[in-house]
């Protein structure tokens, strides 16, 4: 798609509304050559899954937060006057049997209209949403996603010798969440943590045999996109205040991560909600996706891992955007 085409949509907003099992979240932005730029965002925990591995259902008062932090992204987008838009529901609502009530609660209390899509779909627009960051990349990409109730692995190519393609993807019904409700995450021990590894390590174990004989790990580029990449980073960088550009796109030795998350998991519940880049709302979920990553760490041992603040919610705007200015190529 050429820039030109982008450019005479430079003037119409888009939005997207990636509402995942721990947060809500939303990203306005206009086109600007084959990228875009945000002119406004959102995102709160509302923790919509909060029980749902238990029961089976999303609880009253997660739906009442959940519906409270939309009817913010709805005025939001209004005030901006968006063009298209996409509101998309992941793990928790693929998982919750009251999933269509929610929905359609959402629809008559907020006026957004939300998709709940399947793993395959979450894996390919989080995939296009780091598509930049393996430019000049010449082999085979392990994007991973560590969410509230699911971790999703996408596995892209090089096509052509140029851009690369899903070729495979797979989900696990393992996150932040439901580990904190598994095990803990006031008070982690070492035994809790290595237990909390070996899990994760066991789950995903399948799949890493299954694509072991796809691409050399030496040509491998580990990519992790989620609330637990990012804010180890965080740490990683002593950051006084989250800053997404200096996060975006960092590459970071696996062993220091794995020394931040034994630091992290040694301190306190209180300790990990006064640190600059945990806070309070992460405190208790944080440790479980340590230990995720760590496992995905051990699985597949490369020296570094790129740090995706970006993913699910770009993905779709990028989505929008193509749509929009083909059909504009289309009608020319």
């Amino acid at each position: 798609m050429s820039g030109g085409v982008f450019d005479r949509r430079r003037e119409r907003c888009y939005a997207a509304v990636d509402l995942g099992t721990n947060n809500c979240r939303l990203l306005i932005a206009q086109p600007s050559g084959e990228s875009f730029r945000v002119v406004d965002a959102y995102s709160r925990i509302v923790r919509l899954g909060e029980g749902v591995a238990a029961s089976g259902h999303l609880h009253d008062a997660a739906i009442d937060r959940t519906i409270d932090a939309l009817k913010i992204c709805a005025d939001k987008i209004a005030r901006r006057g968006v063009w298209d838009l996409r509101c998309v529901a992941t793990a928790a609502c693929r998982a919750a049997g009251n999933a269509e009530g929610f929905v359609d609660r959402v629809r008559r209390e907020t006026g957004l209209r939300i998709d709940v899509i399947d793993a395959e779909e979450e894996a390919t627009l989080a995939l296009s949403g780091c598509m930049s960051l393996l430019s000049g990349h010449e082999g085979p990409a392990l994007v991973f996603d560590i969410g509230g109730g699911s971790t999703e692995f996408a596995l892209a190519q090089p096509h052509e010798g140029r851009s690369h393609r899903l070729s495979r993807f797979a989900t696990f019904p393992v996150g932040v969440v439901n580990f904190a409700e598994d095990f803990g995450g006031d008070v982690v021990d070492d035994a809790t943590y290595a237990a909390m590894v070996a899990r994760a390590r066991e789950i995903f174990s399948g799949f890493a045999n299954s694509v072991a004989g796809d691409f050399d790990l030496n040509a491998l580029k580990l990519v992790g996109t989620s609330g637990t990449v990012t804010t180890l980073a965080g740490v990683f960088l002593n950051l006084v205040r989250y800053d997404r550009a200096a996060v975006d796109g960092l590459s970071i030795p696996a062993r220091r991560m794995t020394e931040i998350s034994g630091h992290l998991q040694r301190l306190s519940l209180a300790e990990r909600a006064e640190h600059p880049c945990v806070g309070p709302g992460r405190a208790d979920l944080v440790i479980g996706g340590c230990a995720i990553l760590q496992a995905i760490l051990d699985l597949w041992p490369v020296p570094d891992i790129t740090v995706a603040d970006r993913g699910l919610r770009e993905g779709i705007l990028l989505r929008l955007m193509r749509e929009d200015a083909a059909l504009l190529a289309a009608g020319d």
